[in-house]
């Protein structure tokens, strides 16, 4: 890829990481690429750690489209998001020279919490109590009531994502060539005043779900966006779509999402 010469590196300042990573830098430049220190000048952004810190990486960088993201273990495993190893830098630059990788385009959503400005996830949005109190949410899709959930929270899950907080709760593992967002509940209460599907459903790129929240003095609730808390309070209607970007990430060419989960999971 000749045409992106330009990497800027995302990581832990320690020193730990800078062992391990400076094979890395020694390699990167002997191949003839720059490293930058200002992402909006790069046009390969990778991250050094494990999935947590690709996912800070991207939300860092603010999720761009006109460059290419990658993230490199610094551990022996592979992981969801992180293609690369640490330890193996001559072969991933190397690889990147002769074109031995993949391009994967990751669908994003788009939440916006009470007109607040629009934040992208790459994982997922979730919605907790932050009492112990159980939360009571009104959910709609394209604007229309779909059900009265009471619980303890929902999470509203990518693709990508699918394999993360959502299968820890029985969601789906979606496969991301699908542009679709999955919901998911987090111990609903079905009795005879509150009744929902009681089960995950997959919404289309077409759809838009709108989640409306229930004082009942459980006003302050917790929301996650990806592996960050967002703190708002009085909530009142979160609306979340799939986003019209998508990620581009760099990729094995023998190292498909299936072959990920089949790695991680089984």
């Amino acid at each position: 890829m000749p045409e992106r010469q330009m990497i800027y590196y995302d990581y832990k300042h320690d020193n730990d990481t800078l062992i391990k990573a400076a094979p890395l830098f020694e390699a990167t430049e002997r191949y003839g690429f720059t490293i930058v220190n200002d992402y909006r000048k790069a046009n390969i952004i990778a991250s050094i750690g494990d999935d947590g810190a690709f996912l800070q990486a991207v939300r860092k960088t603010g999720f761009r489209e006109d460059c290419l993201y990658m993230g490199i273990s610094t551990k022996n495993n592979l992981n969801m998001y992180c293609d690369f190893r640490i330890g193996e830098a001559s072969n991933m630059i190397n690889a990147m020279l002769k074109e031995q990788l993949e391009v994967r385009r990751y669908p994003l959503i788009d939440v916006s919490v009470d007109g607040q400005g629009t934040f992208t996830c790459l994982n997922e949005f979730s919605i907790r109590s932050s009492i112990i109190k159980t939360l009571v949410i009104d959910v709609f899709v394209d604007d229309v009531h779909f059900e009265t959930f009471r619980g303890d929270g929902l999470i509203v899950a990518t693709p990508t994502g699918s394999t993360a907080y959502n299968k820890s709760v029985r969601g789906a593992v979606v496969d991301p060539l699908l542009s679709c967002m999955q919901v998911s509940e987090v111990a609903s209460i079905n009795n005879n005043n509150y009744r929902t599907l009681g089960a995950s459903f997959i919404l289309s790129a077409e759809r838009a779900l709108t989640l409306k929240v229930v004082s009942e003095e459980n006003d302050y609730p917790t929301m996650g966006m990806d592996n960050e808390a967002l703190s708002i309070r009085h909530v009142d209607k979160i609306k979340i779509q799939l986003s019209k970007k998508k990620l581009k990430t760099l990729k094995l060419k023998d190292n498909s999402f299936f072959e990920k989960v089949k790695r991680t999971f089984l």
